[in-house]
């Protein structure tokens, strides 16, 4: 099974100290059923997506059994959970192995939902068929968008009912991911390792993810240089699509500069900076505007724990951390920018193009316009029938714009090619995601599948898309979203 299906496993986390994690015996389900297969994922690993309908290969999705070469562990890691520091780790996840692709990559394999490990703090280890499915549609949007992320290969439902609120399905879905080391780790190892375990976390994270600057020069000052490179660029396409993480705890920033952990994730409808959807959000410390800075803290969290790495003296490396965690900003706002200039069509940088789209987003603010279809009106050239387009200060603001673009060297086809490019048609408009799901509970996954197909194109402007264009009916409070996952 294990030849013909196409694994190609590897366990190189298991090498680390044993402090690092746990091995952990499967739990078994009653009676699993495949219900979600991403045949894109499968060939990308190089996996025959034929067999992996196979009975055997379910049963590895459900943590029944494991396939040659694979592994039975759980991670441990830490975290700052909306600001307070937690011992955490796999509570409800088992690491199968890493895949090996035909072309020399790897990738975690993991289970989530496959019940109990040491780090599960009193929960039962297992997941809802929503959460899963919400996971699965999200990543994959996310991916499709050309946003870093982690995906999802398989949804397998448990055949048992797993208590919340009410009694649910359960369901386990398998993640890939470049890894799973996350800010967490680290922070783990600098609480409870010793100096050697930190360094060995350190020199596997720079062998795994950044070979290229393993030994040039300061090597840990380079390894946090690297991730903050990545988290800047992560997050300004966060912000440039709308998307809200709803979590964003250390353990939920991937060293590699992934999308990890899709919880109360959601995406904007009508723009507002304040935006949160989260349920535990109360103070709205996740909101949409301070993702960037959430962001930037969480990275100074990363950096304290590298500090006996990058120099024997204390303060020559607080000095060495502050100087790399300062560009963040810098980092972040020129990707932002320069994502911004191409929604609008923008080759070139002139000075006054920050104030041009503040302008527009303050805009948007007050006339409460819809943040994705605002710049798809736009790309079309199409006006709204809303309260933006109809407002004379909107209309003051397109013939600044229309100037700007007069202004560049670059044909009208071009601008708008790249505005095509760079302004998604379509988004997993929460109520759309929430039909799905509820849909698949009840044993109908065509709404999932057609909805995943539409979300795979979001920059193709098809016909098919427009009904997915629409926002969704007004109800009486906010939309909120949980930590189901």
């Amino acid at each position: 099974m294990t030849k013909a299906t196409g694994w190609n496993l590897d366990n190189s986390y298991a090498e680390l100290p044993d402090k690092f994690f746990s091995i952990i015996d499967p739990n078994p389900v009653v009676s699993p059923k495949l219900v979600v297969l991403n045949e894109s994922v499968a060939t990308s690993l190089g996996l025959n997506a034929e067999f992996l309908r196979d009975e055997d290969a379910v049963n590895v999705f459900a943590g029944n059994k494991l396939p040659e070469g694979g592994s039975s562990l759980a991670q441990a890691y830490a975290g700052h959970q909306f600001g307070y520091f937690n011992m955490l780790g796999d509570g409800r996840a088992l690491m199968v192995g890493e895949q090996i692709t035909p072309d020399g990559k790897r990738f975690d394999i993991q289970l989530k939902g496959s019940g109990r490990t040491p780090y599960s703090r009193g929960g039962d280890g297992r997941a809802a068929l929503g959460p899963m499915l919400r996971e699965y549609m999200v990543s994959e949007a996310m991916h499709a968008l050309g946003i870093p992320t982690t995906r999802s290969l398989a949804v397998v439902t448990t055949g048992e009912s797993i208590m919340r609120e009410t009694a649910l399905p359960g369901a386990i879905m398998t993640r890939v991911a470049a890894s799973h080391l996350r800010v967490g780790t680290f922070e783990f190892a600098s609480k409870w390792g010793t100096l050697d375990e930190l360094k060995e976390l350190a020199d596997y994270s720079l062998k795994r993810h950044y070979p290229e600057v393993e030994s040039d020069g300061n090597q840990y000052l380079n390894l946090l240089k690297k991730v903050i490179e990545q988290q800047a660029y992560l997050i300004s396409k966060w912000q440039l699509v709308g998307f809200i993480h709803g979590v964003m705890n250390t353990d939920n920033m991937t060293i590699s500069g992934e999308t990890i952990d899709y919880g109360p994730c959601a995406f904007m409808d009508k723009y507002d900076p304040l935006t949160v959807f989260s349920s535990i959000d109360r103070e709205g410390r996740y909101a949409y505007a301070n993702q960037p800075r959430i962001a930037g803290w969480n990275l100074a969290r990363f950096a304290e724990t590298l500090l006996p790495l990058l120099h024997d003296e204390q303060e020559e490396s607080v000095e060495l951390a502050q100087e790399v965690l300062y560009g963040f900003s810098d980092l972040y706002h020129a990707n932002y920018f320069r994502g911004m200039r191409s929604k609008l069509g923008l080759f070139n940088e002139e000075k006054e193009d920050q104030s041009l789209i503040e302008e527009l987003l303050s805009l948007m603010t007050t006339y409460k316009a819809d943040y994705t279809n605002t710049f798809r009106s736009l790309t079309l050239g199409e006006k709204e029938y809303s309260a933006l387009f109809e407002a004379e200060d909107f209309k003051m603001w397109l013939n600044k714009w229309q100037e700007r673009k007069a202004r560049q060297s670059e044909s009208i086809e071009e601008s708008l090619q790249l505005m095509r490019n760079s302004n998604p048609a379509v988004i997993p408009r929460n109520h759309r995601v929430e039909e799905a799901i509820q849909a698949a509970e009840n044993g109908d996954f065509s709404v999932l599948e057609k909805l995943h197909h539409v979300l795979s194109k979001p920059y193709d402007y098809l016909p098919e898309q427009e009904e997915y264009t629409q926002l969704p009916p007004e109800t009486e409070g906010p939309y909120r979203t949980f930590c189901g996952t």
